[in-house]
């Protein structure tokens, strides 16, 4: 069997080192004497490869040791409800940007716990930009902010980290590790892994000292972000933590973040190349607002969409489906996506051109 060119935009691609140092170990992991997939998750093997992941994610991000780095499970849907569960208390408020599904099912599921409110939307144009700093309505003393920083599904991406008078909360789910971030401005940020960083079954929470101690007493313990940042509390995705931790090492030795986002502009820079120059592609994000992560486009009509998209399965170039509520073309560019595969997608878009346009 070949491996084909993934432009899934989640699960997503993962590095085919990583891939094959795992299947190397799949059998016996190191002197466990077992797969790591069978191994207890207190074992000193399973240990070390969490506090592992947890020293990369500090080494990379640049944050101190008493941030709280949590592998929780339930993907970033359930933290639309936990992170308001444990920040929006009493009578507070938080605000909520609202550029996206994801982002407004995080409004929502805040909405049933508190008094959430709207700091700015792009559903007006349906979702195809990132509404500008200037317009944003935050509340006096809100507990937080909360933000989407990549769009999946309509192909927008914060360019910046933004500024605000309040700690921000951020899904940062799809394009997670793909930029520098800087982290001073967030009280939480959490991520499926299974787009950037990892498989599927765990998510990365990373919680400030001063954000955690908010979190009023009397909260379900497995929800309780305290919980796990006091202890192992249950039994953690052993194995999606071991992809995890191998993925973080493999961004450190391709240089780090700095790196990472240089790369991935020269990958979306050669699709927008292409879209911008043609009268027979059309971006559908602004270009103000477009992701480094997923690239959404149109053609024509939706049945050229059809084609291109059956004729590049046929060619190695798979998952360029765009999401069922959008439609179009998706591709997913993530860390771990390599130049050729660009490349390839590139040279397929113009000879589809040549032949239908």
């Amino acid at each position: 069997m070949e491996r084909k060119f993934n432009f899934s935009a989640g699960p997503g691609v993962l590095p085919l080192e990583v891939l094959e140092e795992a299947q190397s170990e799949m059998l016996c992991y190191k002197d466990a004497g077992a797969s790591v997939m069978e191994i207890s998750h207190r074992s000193a093997q399973y240990t070390a490869i969490a506090e592992s992941a947890r020293s990369l994610f500090r080494e990379l991000l640049g944050i101190s040791s008493d941030w709280s780095i949590l592998f929780l499970q339930g993907g970033a849907s359930l933290q639309f409800y936990q992170a308001p569960l444990n920040f929006l208390t009493g009578q507070s408020t938080a605000d909520y940007l609202l550029t996206g599904a994801w982002a407004d099912g995080a409004y929502q599921q805040a909405l049933t716990l508190g008094d959430a409110r709207v700091a700015a939307s792009s559903e007006d144009q349906n979702f195809s930009y990132i509404p500008e700093r200037s317009s944003w309505k935050l509340s006096p003393g809100a507990s937080y902010l909360h933000v989407t920083s990549n769009n999946t599904i309509y192909g927008t991406q914060l360019q910046s980290d933004p500024t605000v008078d309040v700690p921000m909360v951020c899904d940062a789910s799809s394009d997670f590790l793909s930029r520098p971030i800087e982290m001073e401005k967030y009280g939480m940020m959490y991520a499926g892994a299974q787009k950037n960083i990892g498989p599927a079954g765990a998510t990365v929470v990373l919680v400030r000292p001063d954000f955690l101690e908010k979190i009023p007493s009397g909260l379900p313990a497995l929800l309780d972000y305290r919980t796990h940042a006091s202890k192992l509390y249950h039994t953690p995705p052993v194995y999606a933590v071991y992809i995890i931790e191998k993925v973080l090492r493999w961004i450190k030795a391709k240089g780090g973040l700095s790196t990472m986002h240089a790369f991935n502009n020269k990958k979306a820079g050669l699709v927008y190349s292409k879209i911008d120059g043609s009268d027979f592609y059309r971006g559908v994000a602004r270009t103000d607002s477009r992701s480094n992560m997923n690239i959404t486009f149109r053609l024509p009509t939706e049945e050229l969409e059809g084609q291109f998209i059956k004729a590049a399965a046929g060619e190695g170039l798979m998952s360029l489906k765009g999401h069922r509520s959008a439609g179009g073309v998706r591709a997913s560019v993530y860390n771990a996506c390599p130049i050729e595969a660009v490349e390839a997608l590139v040279q397929f878009m113009n000879h589809f051109e040549s032949k239908q346009g």
